[in-house]
């Protein structure tokens, strides 16, 4: 399946990981066996959030296919996949919301000590300002494009970031830290996720793809990153080429990737609201209709800074 992604392919070697099993005690299981595409927790999602909601309203956890749950808030999405040897956690929200993804984590039945690796989208606080709460509870490193590094480390933002300016501090990332390669499988908790570098909304910005198997079969998840050309008011894309011909880069890697279930840091972003007033994550947007949105929004962002001149 990650053959298909078209990039070259490296494994991330991790420290050994303590086999540790994952309870199945939940007090919202995963549907039983048979038709897994409706869920009434999927369902649930839409109608106690709406779309651009606030990034730390809480929600309760729902499983979207196969071994992999939403366990984020209303207005920020935080993944959790299930593996043989405990789970991966992708995002963690604003500190404020971690502290909210972490008892959702809790509350399907994982214990915060098998979260075995914290994976990020894009450098910004309302993604990744949970980090170090959530790296504390955990123990479990961060794995971040390698722009990115320096951000999570210093909490901090990057100079050369479009929106560099508009958020406070984050808490630093004081334990381990690893980049990620563009293309990299990292292995680990018995899972293989696949690290595709889509920069653009930030410098170390990652999106991330997996299969995922259920009764009725597998198939792919993307959680692709925001790509939104977002900025502070003074910041012109049309000054910056070489950024903008590296945003153009980002999208391109990802509008061939085959997602089918396409899943976003912010719900709204990918419809992912109303896919769930029909009960399943699964059709909606693809790759494909997500990059030529954005290369769109794009477009459009540098003409009416030309218009402006």
């Amino acid at each position: 399946m990650f053959g298909k992604v078209g990039l070259m392919v490296a494994s991330l070697a991790l420290g050994a990981c303590s086999a540790v099993t994952a309870t199945t005690a939940s007090p919202q299981p995963a549907p039983p066996e048979g038709d897994l595409r409706f869920s009434r927790y999927i369902e649930r999602f839409s109608s106690v959030c709406e779309d651009f909601d606030d990034w730390d309203k809480p929600t309760e956890p729902f499983h979207i296919h196969g071994d992999t749950w939403y366990v984020g808030t209303c207005g920020i999405t935080a993944l959790l996949i299930r593996g043989q040897v405990g789970a991966v956690l992708i995002d963690t929200g604003t500190d404020k919301g971690a502290q909210s993804i972490a008892a959702n984590i809790e509350s399907i039945g994982v214990k915060l000590s098998e979260v075995k690796a914290i994976l990020g989208s894009h450098e910004h606080y309302d993604h990744v300002g949970g980090f170090a709460r959530m790296q504390g509870l955990s123990g479990a490193p961060v794995l971040v494009g390698e722009g990115a590094v320096e951000v999570i480390r210093t909490g901090r933002d990057d100079p050369r970031d479009p929106q560099a300016g508009l958020h406070a501090p984050m808490a630093p990332v004081t334990g381990t830290i690893r980049a990620v390669a563009d293309g990299e499988l990292v292995k680990i908790a018995g899972l293989k996720i696949t690290g595709i570098a889509t920069p653009g909304h930030t410098i170390g910005a990652m999106s991330w793809q997996w299969e995922s198997c259920d009764v009725n079969g597998c198939l792919t998840i993307v959680y692709a990153d925001s790509l939104s050309p977002v900025s502070a008011d003074a910041y012109r894309f049309t000054d910056h080429p070489d950024y903008v011909a590296m945003f153009r880069k980002g999208i391109a890697r990802l509008r061939p990737l085959e997602c089918g279930i396409l899943l976003t840091p912010h719900p709204s972003a990918s419809d992912m609201l109303t896919r769930a007033r029909t009960g399943t994550m699964q059709g909606g947007m693809t790759c494909a209709v997500y990059a030529d949105s954005k290369t769109k929004a794009l477009d459009e962002r540098l003409a009416k800074e030309a218009a402006a001149r």
